[in-house]
């Protein structure tokens, strides 16, 4: 349901200065399509209103850290044309770009929430907190657990001092209050109340000194001046803790307008889609090939699976959101014009592969030939057709393009094009065939090396002319020529692929259709 007016002016009274957006990814794999949904949104609306989008990396775990998916990330936004204004590419007035350059930072913030009693030391260990997950069912680190736990709040000053001094490992926890109420209102799910005592207390700081996403994300956000936060619904159960240190850090006043989106589901709807439901179902969930370089394990993406871009895009958009009209094919840049975050959908999007290569052949209808002729060919290439011609090539494809949902199919529906074909259909010719139509054909070859000019509206009237004279049926002519032609049933108009394939190409597979009916 579309927010109230008041509540729409109360949302941009926050944008009296540009607007900034920022997509900040781990670089731990692949890019989820649900990413790049999240990547559109914000650039939409950043553009919308003049605003700015920033890529920030959030590489803080090292542990999870994957060689060559910061590099997909560009390669992604790339091929989608969602090119930030800052990145670590394009780096701009705040930088740096990765958190892992932005380390000293953080410890600052940490110390001021401990000197303050907004956080705390915890001093235990991995295997002490293994545990108690173990032997508590549910166990969380929280109001109702840390008096029992090893930490600054049960410990003296004193012994504080001496474990750290001795370079004891420990980590810096926030610390929640007891029974209190957080409220926001998201920009798509209205009002929002989190009881404190219920969310736990997460580390902020770890025992390497590097933050953890959830002090990172907040003090990146303030200093890059970051004006709305459009993320994920699996984040909203970090959401109360973010707040919170907005609150004890910069005030509330300074912080962010929130939208969480809602979740891309399976194709059956329950539970969100994930990349087991891509292998298990024959369709991809990333918008490019990964491979993962720990196990060479490749996925395939929406781009080499043969889709356009801006077809992935347009599909995206509409996973969550429609402009209220039944319109469904938009350009980036009316998307663009008409995206508004209060027509995203509360409830998740049911994944459709169908819908996808709908919205992919009615842009391969839209978008002139040449835009993705260079991908079309090496498609050909790669299954050892040789184009010299690109012209050529430009006629066959805009022949058979209303017959492709992938470009990938444009080899299946042309390859007869270029080459003989290498079955020939004549099951569906021989019951029917006799030396009447053997002798048309022949008189066909005569005639056609007369006529002055290999068009095909005049290939067709000599046909229907000859056919007359011998009194066949055009009908009964058309599918014969056709398999002699194609060697099956399907494809564009017969008279136009005669065109295509010339004068001397028509009559060779005329003759040897010829040899193979006798």
């Amino acid at each position: 349901m579309p927010l109230p007016a008041a509540f729409k002016c109360f949302i941009f009274a926050a944008m009296d200065k540009k607007p900034r957006l920022r997509f900040a990814p781990s670089p731990t794999g692949g890019l989820h399509i649900g990413g790049v949904r999240t990547v559109l949104y914000n650039y939409l609306f950043a553009k919308q209103h003049g605003g700015d989008f920033v890529l920030r990396i959030e590489d803080t775990d090292q542990g999870r850290f994957v060689a060559g998916a910061e590099e997909y990330i560009y390669e992604t936004l790339h091929w989608c044309g969602l090119e930030p204004d800052e990145s670590p590419l394009k780096p701009g007035l705040f930088g740096p770009y990765r958190q892992s350059e932005r380390k000293p930072l953080y410890r600052n913030y940490a110390d001021q929430l401990i000197d303050r009693g907004l956080a705390y030391y915890a001093f235990d260990t991995p295997e002490e907190l293994e545990h108690r997950r173990k032997t508590t069912p549910n166990f969380q680190y929280n109001v109702a657990t840390r008096a029992g736990l090893r930490n600054s709040l049960t410990l003296t000053d004193q012994e504080v001092k001496i474990l750290i001094e001795k370079g004891i490992p420990y980590t810096i926890r926030i610390r929640m209050p007891e029974n209190e109420e957080i409220r926001f209102t998201d920009m798509i799910r209205g009002e929002l109340v989190f009881q404190t005592s219920l969310v736990d207390d997460k580390v902020l700081l770890k025992a390497d000194g590097m933050p953890t996403y959830h002090l990172a994300v907040v003090v990146d956000d303030f200093l890059m001046e970051i004006t709305h936060v459009f993320r994920g619904e699996e984040w909203l159960s970090s959401a109360p803790v973010h707040i919170l240190l907005w609150k004890h850090l910069y005030g509330e006043d300074k912080m962010p307008r929130w939208a969480h989106l809602p979740l891309i589901l399976k194709p059956d709807g329950n539970g969100k889609l994930s990349k087991r439901d891509g292998d298990r179902l024959g369709f991809p969930v990333f918008a490019m090939d990964w491979t993962d370089p720990r196990n060479g394990e490749k996925t395939t993406g929406f781009k080499e699976r043969g889709f356009l871009p801006e077809a992935f895009i347009n599909f995206l958009a509409l996973q969550g959101w429609n402009d209220g009209t039944e319109q469904e094919v938009f350009s980036l840049e009316e998307l663009i014009l008409k995206f508004s975050i209060d027509r995203v959908h509360k409830g998740g999007a049911k994944f459709n592969y169908e819908k996808a290569k709908w919205f992919n052949s009615e842009w391969i209808k839209k978008l002139p030939v040449t835009h993705y002729l260079p991908q079309v060919k090496a498609s050909l290439e790669q299954q050892g057709i040789s184009v010299k011609k690109d012209d050529q090539l430009k006629t066959v494809m805009e022949l058979v393009r209303d017959r492709c949902s992938l470009l990938s199919d444009f080899a299946g529906q042309s390859a007869f094009f270029f080459r003989y074909p290498a079955t020939i259909d004549l099951a569906s010719v021989q019951p029917k065939w006799n030396e009447q139509k053997n002798l048309f054909f022949a008189e066909l070859i005569r005639t056609y090396e007369l006529i002055p000019r290999w068009e095909h509206e005049e290939l067709e009237r000599t046909f229907k002319e000859i056919a007359a004279v011998n009194e066949i049926k055009t009908g009964e002519l058309m599918l014969p020529l056709r398999i002699m032609l194609v060697g099956q049933k399907s494809g564009p108009g017969v008279f136009h692929i005669a065109e295509v394939l010339g004068r001397k190409e028509t009559f060779d597979r005329i003759r040897k259709g010829l040899q193979l009916l006798s």
